[in-house]
């Protein structure tokens, strides 16, 4: 075993996790659940401050009303006494078998016997290691607690969520600047080059695999990139984001670099930056999540590109770059002040070209305030 008691944690943030703790615990309660059971994910990133990629070691937090643990491999020891505010560590070594000491803090923790919420995305591997070491215990989804609790973001996720929009704006900026320049790139070059902005502008990496749809290809919403090379004229639906402090920005743009678009993209551009306005518009404490994908569906439809659009308006950024709430026909949840989204209509002829303008905004007291400022012409 292996204690550490003083996280090497910025005071605000560990106040705002052990905040974020009391919040789960009082939630656990109200939910008639034992205990949450992470493995490494954004639920754990959130409620410990220790962020790590998903292995094929036993790695588990525990947080139950009362207690909050780790389950680990003795190389973590180091990284969790710095970046954890969590001070109870329970190592396993290399060579033993974690399930043994997994048994042992169950009957610490008194939880075998409990209703115990596991990570909506941990491994099979994991999920059927606890089913068979607690095998009276009833097993749930952690998001029945978290995604309530994440729902909400609080000001040092919203100055995190404000720098990495404010990142990618500069960047939007300087791709569109680069005009002609960028005639006869590749998709692929192309996303290198924002890829290596979102760095040196002071980013951590991206956010996401960056998205650069030329001509027919940006009909395709999740088109990636490709060596299509981009002509003169040619629409490009530019999706990209950097992180700040492990929180996502997701910004998307559609530009002409150089030349005359195709005929008819100047009437979709504007289809789909008046669907964007009358969504952002439609955004304020109280109302449906789906009545803001109503707004925007309600133009497209009046300009005669319902069916062009085949996705839903948004989705919520937060320690994810797509976690709810999600802006969606038949979503009836309230939006309230705090909530962070993206509002991210678009048109896509196959064959032709696509249109998509996406910002992120935070739900304010009386509307709502939009993240991403850079322009949204063409």
């Amino acid at each position: 075993m292996a204690d550490s008691t003083s996280p090497d944690i910025e005071g605000n943030s560990s106040t705002l996790i052990h905040e974020r703790l009391d919040c789960a615990r009082e939630a656990l309660e109200q939910e008639d659940a034992d205990a949450l059971i992470l493995f490494p994910s954004s639920n754990m990133g959130y409620l410990s401050g220790f962020q790590e990629e998903p292995m094929e070691r036993h790695l588990f937090l525990f947080v139950t009303r009362e207690e909050t643990l780790f389950l680990a491999p003795e190389m973590y020891n180091e990284q969790l006494a710095s970046e954890s505010v969590v001070s109870t560590v329970r190592t396993w070594s290399d060579g033993d078998d974690p399930t043994v000491l997994l048994a042992k803090i169950g009957d610490e923790l008194e939880i075998t016997t409990g209703r115990l919420l596991v990570d909506d995305t941990m491994w099979a591997l994991f999920t059927q290691d606890l089913r068979e070491t607690f095998p009276d215990a009833t097993f749930g989804l952690a998001s029945e607690v978290v995604d309530e609790l994440r729902l909400r973001k609080d000001e040092v996720e919203l100055e995190n969520l404000r720098e990495a929009a404010a990142i990618s704006d500069r960047v939007s900026e300087a791709i569109r600047n680069l005009g002609e320049d960028a005639i006869g790139m590749t998709e692929a070059e192309l996303a290198e080059e924002i890829e290596q902005q979102l760095t040196a502008a002071g980013g951590e990496g991206v956010s996401f695999e960056t998205v650069v749809g030329s001509g027919p290809n940006g009909a395709r919403p999740h088109h990636r990139h490709t060596d299509r090379q981009i002509e003169r004229g040619d629409p490009v639906v530019l999706d990209f984001g950097t992180s700040v402090e492990g929180y996502p920005g997701d910004q998307t743009r559609t530009v002409v670099f150089d030349g005359e678009p195709p005929a008819g993209f100047e009437d979709v551009h504007d289809a789909v930056l008046a669907a964007q306005q009358a969504a952002l518009d439609a955004v304020e404490p109280g109302v449906e999540a789906q009545a803001i994908d109503r707004a925007a569906r309600t133009v497209l439809e009046e300009r005669g590109y319902g069916e062009q659009f085949v996705h839903r308006t948004g989705h919520g950024v937060g320690r994810d770059v797509h976690e709810p709430p999600y802006i969606t026909e038949g979503n009836e949840r309230v939006l309230e002040s705090g909530m962070v989204f993206s509002i991210e209509p678009g048109v896509y002829l196959e064959g032709k070209f696509g249109v998509r303008i996406e910002d992120l905004v935070v739900v304010t007291d009386d509307g709502c305030e939009r993240l991403n400022r850079s322009s949204r012409g063409w």
